[in-house]
């Protein structure tokens, strides 16, 4: 398997325990996710791009990331998709987009979890945000160029 594949294969987080913080269940994480993607259907640049990508009903994708975090927090093995395959045919998306990604999911963390809670959602979602950066920005020819 080369390198490329890995990448484009799955994200694969580090091992880490489940959070075990009271009030992290499926229902809040549902919630967050919820309000999550409602901010980001408002933002001026994301709110296209995503609207473009989930046409009709968005009731599947949000259950979908409701799995891959409750899979992300809890451990719970609910998600089974391929994340980065998803992301790397999104040929609009740049990497300041993720910022803003970032901004919008640390508010809405914060907004719905006491800090030390928010605070693990957020790191998650931060390495998350650079693996996917990595494999959709990551080249070869520009590593070498920079030598």
């Amino acid at each position: 398997m080369t390198s490329k594949s890995v990448l484009t294969d799955r994200i694969r987080p580090v091992t880490e325990q489940p959070l075990m913080s009271p009030g992290v269940d499926r229902a809040s994480i549902g919630a967050l996710v919820r309000e999550f993607y409602a901010r980001v259907r408002e933002d001026e640049r994301l709110g296209p791009i995503f609207t473009r990508e989930i046409t009709g009903d968005w009731g599947p994708h949000l259950e979908k990331m409701t799995n891959f975090w409750c899979s992300v927090m809890l451990k719970s093995g609910d998600y089974h998709g391929r994340p980065v395959p998803a992301h790397l045919k999104l040929e609009d998306v740049t990497e300041a987009d993720f910022d803003t990604w970032l901004a919008l999911f640390r508010a809405t963390a914060s907004d719905q979890f006491e800090p030390e809670t928010a605070a693990v959602f957020i790191e998650r979602a931060e390495r998350i945000a650079a693996s996917l950066k990595l494999a959709m920005f990551f080249r070869l020819d520009r590593a070498a160029a920079c030598r």
